[in-house]
């Protein structure tokens, strides 16, 4: 037990990066107002420490719960940041976790009971510590995922349209599509399905609904497709 004692003690961190797509097709990172010093009510990711008996897991879906009220979020861990001066209050690394998630009216509600809030991706004001260097970590993270696995699955209805799963594209790469380009890609794919329904929410004309075809998917993912648009 010496050998343990003598060593010095820092503390384990989680930060959770929870980006969120809703029905104004904007994506948008939460956050909340940090509660102790330093930087006491200033903006922060959704962040505590790792208790003694829990793993960075089971932290990470604490903290979540604690701060926001979401549960059954899916977080895929991110990095480990720990440069020595990183935290003024004590010397600390923290596990960045991050998850891509769809964003209804009872998370709205959720996130608001807990006062935590959403900015939008090309709002995101200056955070504490290296958080902001966290979003941008992550957001690279997903344009990378997206070469290999279409996303949407979880951020959109079953039902949806192409332009709409465009602007979640857009949203992610934080550029504009050519539309044209951009249909004829994710057709390409095979991964989608017309169905015999339109959206006509948006023009008298609407839009042809698709839905993803889940099998075929998990076909071209296990043979390593590339699903860069």
């Amino acid at each position: 037990m010496d050998l343990y004692r003598d060593k010095d003690k820092f503390y384990v961190a989680v930060d959770c990066i929870i980006f969120g797509f809703d029905d104004d097709e904007k994506l948008k990172l939460l956050v909340f107002n940090r509660k102790i010093d330093p930087f006491k009510k200033s903006l922060s990711l959704i962040g505590s420490f790792v208790q003694i008996g829990e793993s960075v897991s089971d932290a990470s879906i604490r903290i979540l719960k604690e701060f926001t009220g979401l549960q059954n979020v899916y977080m895929k861990e991110l990095k480990t940041y720990s440069s020595v001066d990183r935290d003024p209050g004590y010397r600390c690394i923290s596990v960045a976790q991050y998850a891509l998630i769809r964003v209804n009216d009872t998370i709205k509600t959720l996130v608001n009971q807990k006062g935590a809030q959403w900015c939008e991706i090309e709002d995101i004001p200056k955070l504490i510590l290296d958080h902001n260097e966290m979003v941008n970590d992550s957001l690279k993270r997903i344009e990378q995922i997206t070469k290999f696995k279409p996303i949407g699955f979880e951020l959109l209805p079953k039902k949806f349209t192409i332009p709409k799963l465009q602007a979640l594209y857009e949203a992610i790469y934080r550029r504009k599509l050519d539309p044209r380009n951009f249909r004829k890609k994710i057709l390409s794919f095979g991964v989608i399905i017309k169905l015999d329904e339109k959206d006509k929410t948006t023009s008298k004309k609407g839009a042809f609904l698709y839905k993803f075809d889940h099998k075929k998917y998990t076909i071209l993912q296990e043979s390593g497709y590339n699903f860069e648009v």
